[in-house]
């Protein structure tokens, strides 16, 4: 796979073209030529819009099975040895033989996993390194699997809460497009030569159906246009961010968003300070969990907490807690137990979160089959109009 690194040298910067196997392989290929990695993107074609797939290193299984040969009696790098060998994926096999080598040249697990960015995130990084000092990486990955199995829990409560909404939306445009396509210019052939006879509501119907009908290809072409554009466009960080922003200033939905950040953010504040990690790098590890807004109140409060205020009233006052996270966050202090505490606000939060995900779910699915329901109903109606009047003039 081709991959273009952007690196620093004396000169100033240059970008390379590199064939890898994944972006850590690039990055390591321009370290070893003596450049300073700045990014590394997949090469793609720019008129599509969609990059080059990109390999995603199963970070997840990985701590399970290496947890699971460490608690078997193995050696790390006997533990690693095995997974490199058994592994089917050429990618990851190599990505392991890769660590592997830094292992015999003497580096530690935490600084050659941190060479590999891209695969191992500093979150991991640091839960090694702080595991390498009381040399109890079994609790360590024990603990970010709980992580990450938590996080996918409450990732999977969104979507599929999600899904149901937009079938409802897409399958009832669907259905809407076909009675304006196909059944609605039938109609029209039916009444023509009276069309000035029919009421104004039932008129107007008959011109957007022969107006679709005539121009099929056109709106087809708009149609998969618009979506493209759209799907191009949330790719782009400023759309996403500006779309975020006006979210997040919705009535509900804003104080929703701020507490699901919220809880990831202390769940992982909670890993890392539970692994040995201190609070002010704990906070900035996990800073960029949050929404922008809220990391300029993060870095205020990290400030505060430096020069010595206690951490309850630092993210009081920046306005990071809710009043149950304040309440833990002084009985942690109390206790000298932040870590287990913040975990504790995560959990508690969680619930929260799903009460209002099924809330939601309850009352937007009804909303959206009433809509859709009425909308297709009046269609109908209004097609049928005529007939129902020209009977009645019968009588």
């Amino acid at each position: 796979m081709q991959f273009r690194v952007t690196a620093l040298t004396p000169g100033g910067r240059l970008n390379l073209s590199l064939e890898a196997a994944h972006p850590d392989d690039a990055a390591e290929q321009a370290r070893r030529q003596g450049y300073t990695v700045l990014a590394v993107a997949s090469a793609s074609n720019w008129l599509s819009g969609w990059p080059a797939r990109r390999y995603r290193f199963p970070l997840t299984l990985f701590s399970r099975e290496l947890l699971a040969l460490l608690g078997s009696g193995l050696a790390l790098v006997e533990a690693l040895q095995t997974l490199a060998e058994k592994e089917a994926r050429g990618e990851t096999r190599k990505l392991l033989e890769q660590v592997l080598g830094h292992l015999f040249e003497g580096e530690s697990l935490s600084a050659a996993i941190a060479r590999y960015p891209e695969s191992f995130p500093p979150l991991y990084v640091a839960s090694v390194r702080a595991a390498e000092k009381t040399s109890n990486l079994a609790e360590a990955l024990t603990r970010y699997v709980a992580y990450q199995e938590q996080l996918e829990t409450l990732r999977k409560k969104v979507l599929s809460a999600a899904i149901y909404p937009i079938l409802l939306l897409v399958i009832g445009g669907l259905v809407a497009l076909f009675l304006l396509g196909w059944v609605v210019p039938r109609f029209a052939a039916i009444y023509e030569g009276n069309l000035e006879r029919l009421p104004i509501a039932s008129r107007l119907l008959m011109e957007w159906g022969g107006l679709l009908q005539a121009h099929a290809g056109l709106v087809v072409l708009f149609a998969l246009t618009t979506v493209v554009g759209l799907v191009v466009g949330l790719r782009q960080p400023r759309v996403r961010a500006a779309i975020s922003r006006r979210i997040w200033r919705l009535p509900g939905i804003g104080e929703n968003l701020r507490v699901f950040q919220l809880t990831r953010f202390y769940r992982t504040v909670g890993m890392l300070l539970s692994g040995g990690i201190p609070v002010v790098s704990a906070l900035a590890m996990a800073e960029g969990l949050l929404h922008p807004e809220l990391r300029l109140r993060l870095a205020a409060a990290a400030r505060d907490i430096r020069e010595g205020k206690p951490t309850s009233l630092a993210m009081e006052s920046a306005g990071l807690t809710t009043p149950v996270a304040l309440r833990m966050l002084r009985v942690g202090e109390r206790s000298g137990r932040m870590g287990e505490m913040m975990e504790a606000i995560a959990a508690f939060h969680d619930e929260e979160l799903a009460r209002a995900v099924e809330w939601f779910t309850r009352l937007v699915e009804p909303l959206l089959m009433a809509v859709i329901g009425l909308t297709i109903g009046v269609i109908v109606v209004l097609l049928y109009m005529p007939i129902f009047e020209l009977a009645g003039s019968l009588d």
